[in-house]
Parts: structure tokens; sequence; C-alpha cells
């Protein structure tokens, strides 16, 4: 069961709500003694988190299928950069990380147990009260949680405005349907996007298909910190086409060092095959407000999207401190009912 993206939380009693969080979503099942965990591509998860198969077999249920979200909790947050370290081929390394940093198993669904094996069939809110019942049975220790559900809209938007810090958004559910597996018309999904102004601290050219020209492919943006050394946190590659020559004529101008005085880009990505091998600097002139979804040891985890170039704002004006936010405690909200 997959979401649609939306961009308003919707309304009605026909929807339930629950936070959006940031990991690797999960189904998990149990037959006796053996333990299956499955990602949503099909792959088998197992033996990456370890601590989750043991704490499963302890479970007072012997067989059952849930649906759910593994988390790496770090601090205060949920931290996705520890989550990606333990997909690792060597088993000596994951077993130390799941010591060093246990995943925490965070279940939103009851597709089956051995008493009733087609739950699945039933709604979400038939659902959600076997869910309840039985976390209440099973869901001991600190490996298991209960994400927790409202029908209160607005609960969702004030959810919707703490997302970060291991949630990034809500998911609203259709409570008359069934276990939507293989669409997605039984969930939509709201994300939390935050916009930053940036230093364009350089750029990587493609070329034009068309003209074979070289013309800008992506920018590179940076931020300063208390130092006041401009950092590399990110790109943006959503330029228009008919905006590129121009923009590449503008950029050229500005060329020179030292582009980026602290943290640099490193090579294109891999994937890449119409880049340059090396980036252009540029020096710190130009100003744009970009829109990101997630921020990760101070930089931007996935591709930015242009909202406005900033002429009124100074370039030094540009600093870690917009990346700071007040953001619920995930632990905390784990805890809500």
């Amino acid at each position: 069961m997959e979401a649609r993206s939306v961009d308003a939380i919707p309304r009605g009693k026909e929807w339930q709500y629950e936070p959006k969080w940031d990991g690797f979503r999960c189904l998990l099942s149990r037959a006796g003694s053996s333990i299956d965990l499955r990602s949503k591509s099909g792959e088998g998860l197992a033996r990456y988190f370890p601590e989750i198969v043991a704490a499963a077999q302890k479970l007072r249920a012997d067989g059952f299928t849930l649906d759910g979200e593994i988390v790496v909790p770090l601090g205060k947050a949920f931290s996705f950069d520890a989550l990606l370290q333990r997909i690792h081929p060597a088993a000596s390394r994951v077993k130390k990380l799941s010591e060093a940093t246990p995943a925490l198993y965070l279940v939103f669904d009851l597709l089956a147990t051995a008493r009733e094996n087609h739950l699945a069939n039933e709604p979400l809110g038939k659902r959600r009260l076997a869910l309840e019942a039985f976390a209440k049975a099973n869901l001991r220790g600190s490996t298991f949680r209960l994400s927790p559900a409202t029908m209160s809209y607005a609960t969702a938007k004030k959810w919707l405005a703490q997302a970060g810090g291991g949630s990034d958004g809500v998911i609203a559910k259709r409570v008359d349907l069934s276990y939507q597996a293989g669409n997605r018309d039984g969930m939509q999904k709201i994300k939390k996007f935050r916009s930053a102004d940036c230093v364009v601290g350089g750029f990587r050219y493609a070329t034009n298909k068309l003209s074979g020209r070289k013309v800008v492919g992506s920018l590179l943006l940076g931020l300063y910190d208390d130092a006041g050394l401009l950092h590399h946190v990110g790109f943006t590659s959503a330029i228009k086409a008919e905006e590129k020559p121009a923009l590449t004529d503008r950029l050229e101008a500005l060329i020179g060092e030292p582009g980026f005085s602290g943290s640099a880009p490193g090579g294109p990505s891999r994937w890449s095959t119409d880049r340059s091998a090396k980036w252009c600097p540029l020096k710190p002139a130009l100003v744009i407000e970009v829109c990101y979804d997630h921020s990760s040891g101070e930089r931007f985890r996935h591709g930015t999207s242009i909202l406005r170039w900033r002429p009124d704002k100074a370039p030094r004006q540009c600093s870690f401190e917009q990346l700071k936010q007040k953001v619920a405690d995930p632990m905390k909200l784990l805890k809500q009912k």
C-alpha cells in the first residue's frame, strides 16, 4: 500500500492521520520462529537489522504481519544517515552498528494474525482497533513502538507544522477502505517543504542536445558558517530550458575563485553522462531561494527546486541559521495516543 503525493491535508470523517516517518518502510512477518523483513521493493532486510529480528522472536504472538517503518534514533531525532549505514555487506559491521545504534520498528498497520489471517481485507477503522489491541498485548520493550494516529484535522496540521527530526510530514489514510496493496487509492502523503536563501557558489555544465552548446546544467548551492566560510550544501538542476542560455552567460561572467571556501563539491554523479567532470567556481554574488524537503548533516539530502532569485539579499546573509527549526521530538510523538 503506497501513498499518493498531494499538496494539502485532506479533510473529512473518512480520513485518519499519522506522522510520516523518515525511515525504511518495511513489512514484518512472523511464522513461528521465522521472521521476515521486506522492503517496498521486495528486498529482504532481516540481515541488516538483527536486533529487530531478535525482538520480534520474543513477542508473545507467534504469527502476524505488520506494516511499519524502521528508524534509527540518534540524540533527540531519527537519523537517516545512520539508517543508511546499516545497509552494509559485512555482517561484522552490521552487528557492531546494531549494538551501537539500534533501530526501532514503528508499527502503523496490522495485516494478519494467527487468528485473523485476512485482516488486510477489512477497513482501516477495524484494522486500527485490532492493531491497538495487538500492541497492548505484545509490543513491550524498546524495539517496537505503536505509531500514533488521530482523526483530528487540527492535530494533523500541528504534526505537519512541526515535522522534522525524524518525521517529514503527514500521512492520511481512508478509514473505510481495505489495505490497498498495489495502488495509491487509500493513502495520501503531505510533506513539509522548507525554503532557504543560498549563495550560488558554482555550477556545472550540461550540453544542449539540440544545439550542442554547453549550457548550465546545475547550480551548486552554499551557506556560510559562523566563521565566514561558504560551504557546499546541495544543488538544483530545476532550470527551465529556455532560461539556460542567458543564465549561462550570466554565470560565466562571474567565474572566479574560490567559489566555496569551506567544504566543496565532489565529482559529478556517476549516473551523469553529459556533465563536465569539473565544476566552475563563482564569485559570491548571486543569491537564490530554493525549496527543499530534508537537510541532513548540514546538507540538502535531495535536489532542490528554484523558488526565486534574491537580488535584494546579500550573500553573507545566507547562513546555516536558516536550517534550524523547532520540530517535534519524535520519541515524545510516539507516546501520543
